[in-house]
């Protein structure tokens, strides 16, 4: 009896954070197009925590949709976010410091990247492995790009399979092996 009890109460818990994860989405487009009771709704989410909402809150302020584009507000709930753990988040806040919508710092963009690509995010996989391979915020490293590129086109980022072809032509067939069992013993982590 207790363990249909807290069955029931863990599937009560999934609907109640699939439900609020979909009024965040809704209130985030309806944000997008002008709606200003929406993002007041928004805002105060990301005021309260939530992290989807702070990382829906960073990209309308970095794309000026629903707001004026302002880099530094989107930092600012990006990085609430991704603090946070939002794969999203992190992978965009990367992106910030990497094209330099912020003052360029590629020490900071990878340092994002890493956190959302161990966590599976297959665009933060591909943009990391294009910091090893042009050594812009790490020691430039072919093996180690081959990897994270490697991982991020078993996700099918397009991308990341044509920059592994090319990698392929100018690698010798040690370091495809080597970035190949590095790839097959990752693993992400939460």
């Amino acid at each position: 009896m207790q363990l249909f009890k807290k069955l029931g109460l863990m599937l009560l818990m999934l609907v109640m954070v699939a439900q609020a994860q979909q009024s965040v989405l809704e209130l985030f487009r309806a944000a997008k197009k002008g709606d200003k009771a929406a993002f007041a709704q928004l805002k105060a989410l990301g005021n309260k925590g939530d992290a989807s909402a702070q990382n829906s809150l960073g990209f309308m302020y970095d794309n000026g949709e629903g707001v004026p584009k302002d880099a530094v507000q989107a930092v600012f709930w990006y990085r609430k976010s991704a603090e946070q753990g939002n794969a999203k988040a992190q992978y965009n806040l990367g992106l910030m410091y990497g094209k330099g919508d912020v003052p360029k710092d590629f020490v900071e963009a990878v340092s994002w990247y890493r956190k959302s690509a161990e966590q599976g995010n297959a665009s933060a996989q591909s943009n990391l492995g294009a910091s090893y391979y042009k050594g812009e915020g790490v020691p430039k490293d072919l093996v180690v790009s081959y990897m994270w590129r490697n991982l991020a086109a078993a996700q099918g980022n397009e991308i990341a399979k044509r920059a592994r072809e090319a990698l392929g032509k100018i690698m010798t067939s040690a370091q495809i092996a080597e970035a190949q069992r590095l790839s097959y013993e990752w693993e992400p982590k939460p």
